[in-house]
């Protein structure tokens, strides 16, 4: 059995928390923000079961996981059934109607292959950085999207009109 290291990254969001879950719920788009994953494939009848390809620094790994936990909106836990040991958890906090936090927990077994090859504290060092540069890809992606900023105006329609936040907060009607 090998080492296993752990990495957490966080990040805000400034969409609403939904809007956050629906994107990254749809786990075989991952690859758009996620640099180092090739592929995800959710297999036919088992959507609670995916195939994982992750290919980096001339090394390809291959994995199945399962979710183990879903809270809708809240929390999506998932570990490895085969290929790479990996287990982890990705956690959303709706800081209010249009800000989600997003708290991203990623563990894995140092692959033999690798431990001769590498500290696991610089793998480490350089793992966080690329979790954490994709969990910023995946914020501006949201941030970026018309179809969250739709959701945005729609849960906050002062959002969508400035002068209307500015009318509402000092209790005067908008002015046409």
């Amino acid at each position: 059995m090998g080492r296993w290291l752990d990495h957490t990254v966080t990040t805000e969001i400034q969409a609403p928390v939904d809007r956050v879950w629906a994107v990254w719920s749809d786990l075989e788009a991952m690859p758009r923000w996620m640099r180092w994953i090739e592929s995800v494939v959710t297999l036919p009848g088992e959507p609670d079961l995916t195939d994982w390809t992750l290919a980096a620094q001339g090394f390809r790994f291959h994995w199945k996981a399962r979710i183990t936990q879903r809270v809708e909106a809240q929390q999506l836990h998932w570990q490895s059934v085969g290929g790479l040991p990996t287990k982890g958890a990705v956690r959303f906090y709706a800081l209010s109607p249009l800000q989600t936090a997003v708290k991203l927990s990623v563990s894995y077994e140092l692959p033999a292959a690798l431990a001769p090859l590498m500290e696991p504290t610089m793998l480490g060092g350089i793992v966080t950085k690329e979790l954490q540069a994709n969990l910023d890809r995946f914020r501006d992606l949201v941030e970026t999207d018309p179809l969250a900023q739709a959701d945005s105006a729609a849960a906050d329609p002062a959002a969508a009109d400035p002068a209307a936040a500015v009318a509402a907060a000092d209790g005067m009607p908008e002015q046409p």
